[in-house]
């Protein structure tokens, strides 16, 4: 699996994916007023997206459980009959997990097509849905093959790990949703908002940076070890999480610096407040902003990229993959 480049793709399609339809459903929860979420926009871009992200979450997932399979059984994909499928799916905990994560998506995309006029329960439902199904990436990847109670801290160490990952990128896709061209002309007060959300989620932001820098120590130790670090960073595997923890000193630089530079920029421009300051254009610092999150949602992908790299590698070196 580790020289299979179309398995890799799309570990990184349902990586991006689910982690987005946990992610957008959570930010009404904690960034927008109950006014907020009761109006036309920006609800109904997010319900609009979250049925869309269902929809390829589940072609997706389908398409993943059937190359895997087919990639078992040494056929091609179109090549591949029911029966090895259904084997697959009847008999492993990665068959189960995908039982789990469509019976998670269809309630999603049934709580962002039927109860958007409830928006608080639709986004909570759909928060716990995308939650379950980001979930069952745990069993994809090392902390599946990992026996015993070591594995199961391993897995809960996982979806911790994951869950908060899926809210700061949900949270990003919300910010470049709100703050778009054609949000700031359809919305008004777009970017007020944009600006009174992000200081919102700086708190939320906080405790999912904690999360994740403290289950992704406990992962590394699981999978590597301490006394392994050396003897690993001589592995593709090695290599691969170096430029992903580089990627995420990144995205914390990029954070820091909405939440203590471009917002406060932004909220001053629009006050008017920051008279003194020849740039402080609403129109600059929208775009100062959008360019930030441009910028922090890329690094987030190329994170995601080495992750559904990284789960098909052995961290040593001359260790054949499973």
């Amino acid at each position: 699996m580790a020289d299979n480049p179309v398995l890799i793709g799309i570990r990184f399609a349902l990586y991006a994916d689910l982690m987005l339809v946990a992610g957008l459903a959570a930010f009404p929860l904690y960034a927008l007023t109950a006014g907020e979420r009761r109006g036309p926009q920006p609800m109904a871009a997010i319900w609009r997206m979250e049925r869309w992200l269902c929809v390829i979450g589940l072609l997706v997932s389908t398409l993943g459980m059937g190359a895997l399979a087919a990639s078992m059984q040494g056929v091609a994909l179109l090549s591949l009959e029911f029966q090895p499928f259904w084997d697959l799916v009847r008999e492993t905990d990665v068959g189960m997990a995908w039982v789990c994560r469509s019976a998670a998506l269809l309630l999603a995309l049934a709580a962002a097509i039927w109860l958007t006029r409830r928006p608080a329960m639709a986004a909570a439902i759909l928060t716990l849905a995308g939650s379950i199904a980001v979930a069952t990436l745990a069993w994809s990847g090392h902390a599946g093959a990992t026996e015993g109670s070591a594995g199961t801290l391993h897995r809960v160490s996982d979806i911790l790990h994951l869950i908060a990952a899926a809210v700061w990128i949900g949270a990003i896709g919300a910010f470049l949703l709100l703050i778009s061209p054609r949000r700031i002309r359809e919305i008004p007060d777009a970017a007020r908002l944009a600006a009174r959300s992000l200081d919102q989620f700086s708190h939320v932001g906080t405790i999912c940076v904690l999360v994740i820098a403290a289950t992704g120590l406990v992962n590394s130790q699981m999978i590597v070890g301490a006394e392994n670090l050396g003897r690993s960073l001589g592995s593709p595997y090695g290599q691969l999480l170096v430029a992903k923890l580089a990627l995420f000193g990144l995205m914390l630089a990029l954070a820091a610096a909405n939440r203590w530079r471009l917002a406060p920029a932004l909220a001053a421009a629009l006050s008017g407040s920051d008279t003194d300051n020849v740039d402080a254009d609403p129109a600059l610092s929208l775009a100062a902003m959008r360019k930030s999150l441009i910028i922090e949602a890329a690094a987030a992908l190329a994170i995601l990229a080495l992750v559904a790299w990284l789960g098909t590698l052995e961290p040593f070196v001359g260790v054949a993959p499973a």
